[in-house]
């Protein structure tokens, strides 16, 4: 069964844990962006990205070429903004039909909200439960020799 890691990261911590889990699962990557991406200041980003979530924004995203309906196993991965999906990947969701294959989540987040953005994200792909689920906190900033075996066992449990 292919598998593809879908992921948007704004700060490096996705896209640290999406190729470790591509490594660890041989599945290909879909880095997904918005068109107008968001700021990265610290200020900017919280009130632009936070705003962006709360308000379930969909902004369009940057082409790309991958063929969704050939991958079996479909892997999400998102920071959490304000206990929110960020907004890139709500509009993966909206714009692909992935119900019916093994779905994973995975998120990055400096404190809580990921089971809560979980919940919404279950709710826009219209799934009851996602197959495995992971929360890291900031993996690429804030080492942690506990994640790697984390992330070994979300990826078991897809494999």
């Amino acid at each position: 069964m292919k598998t593809l890691v879908v992921y948007y990261s704004l700060e490096g911590n996705t896209k640290y844990a999406a190729e470790l889990i591509a490594e660890k699962t041989g599945a290909d990557l879909l880095r997904i962006e918005p068109e107008k991406a968001y700021p990265d200041g610290k200020l900017s980003k919280f009130i632009w990205g936070g705003k962006s979530a709360v308000m379930a924004e969909t902004p369009a995203l940057m082409p790309y070429d991958t063929d969704i309906s050939s991958y079996g196993c479909i892997i999400l991965g998102f920071p959490v903004w304000a206990s929110n999906v960020a907004p890139p990947v709500r509009t993966f969701v909206r714009d692909n039909d992935i119900k019916g294959r093994k779905i994973g989540f995975f998120a990055c987040q400096a404190g809580t909200g990921a089971e809560k953005a979980f919940g919404k994200l279950r709710a826009a792909i219209g799934i009851e439960k996602e197959d495995a689920s992971l929360v890291l906190i900031d993996p690429k900033s804030k080492k942690d020799p506990e994640n790697e075996k984390r992330i070994s066992e979300f990826c078991d449990k897809l494999l």
